[in-house]
């Protein structure tokens, strides 16, 4: 359909999983993707399917913890294309404990990728898109910031920040043309839910009206829609895309 024809998205952490899923969207719809992943092989494969369905995509190696990191992504993107139209910050970690387990380590550092990362990648992709006079920001937030999640207190936090960050982004940035929205994904079949006991499984898939785990492709549905022109007038909202779990 075209429906990004031409335009330039950042995704983060877009080497595996949904990230990965939504770079190919995108590249489909016509878009030139940067997959900014931290892990140089599945960045650089990403890259490659992307190009063997004759999308065009660059890889480019950040830690979106680190503003040096993201500054120079910005700056290369910008010099090299001109502009930045959409921004999906997906790159994310999980570090599960208990919290009488859960050291000051794994917090930060879940904290670090999943919040402070998304608040220095939209920072500094607004200053660009403010330049512009338009933009769209994509934020990676879960349906557990909703309503919680057993061993899981850092990744909740994050991801209710996120949402937290994306309703006062809507309200500051919608003056300068740019929109931001975030999705909230349920039971994703990613290689976060790969560890997990059938048994455990079975009971997330009784909590599913649609009774089926979602896939990456979901997701990226969801996002290159927001992306599109079709979600002109939406902004500040948190899609779930769940098969009904918050239901």
């Amino acid at each position: 359909m075209n429906r990004l024809q031409g335009k330039i998205a950042v995704i983060t952490g877009a080497g595996r999983g949904i990230g990965r899923a939504t770079a190919i969207k995108f590249a489909a719809e016509g878009a030139i993707t940067i997959i900014a992943e931290y892990d140089q092989s599945s960045g650089t494969s990403t890259v490659e399917a992307i190009k063997a369905q004759n999308g065009r995509a660059e890889f480019i190696k950040v830690d979106v913890s680190k503003n040096d990191d993201v500054l120079a992504l910005f700056k290369h993107v910008a010099e090299k294309y001109g502009r930045v139209d959409i921004l999906v910050n997906n790159a994310g970690i999980i570090m599960d404990s208990t919290l009488k387990k859960l050291d000051e380590e794994k917090f930060d550092r879940v904290i670090a990728v999943n919040l402070k990362g998304v608040y220095l990648c939209t920072k500094a992709a607004a200053e660009i898109m403010c330049e512009q006079g338009e933009g769209v920001v994509l934020n990676a937030s879960s349906v557990v910031a909703l309503y919680g999640n057993f061993g899981q207190t850092n990744y909740v936090a994050s991801k209710a920040g996120v949402i937290g960050m994306t309703k006062v982004w809507a309200r500051e940035l919608g003056k300068d043309g740019i929109r931001v929205n975030a999705v909230a994904p349920g039971f994703i079949q990613t290689e976060m839910l790969s560890g997990i006991p059938d048994n455990i499984m079975d009971m997330m898939l009784e909590k599913v009206p649609l009774k089926r785990i979602g896939q990456p492709e979901d997701i990226a549905n969801a996002y290159c829609f927001l992306a599109s022109d079709e979600a002109a007038y939406i902004n500040g909202v948190v899609l779930n895309v769940d098969g009904g779990v918050v239901v």
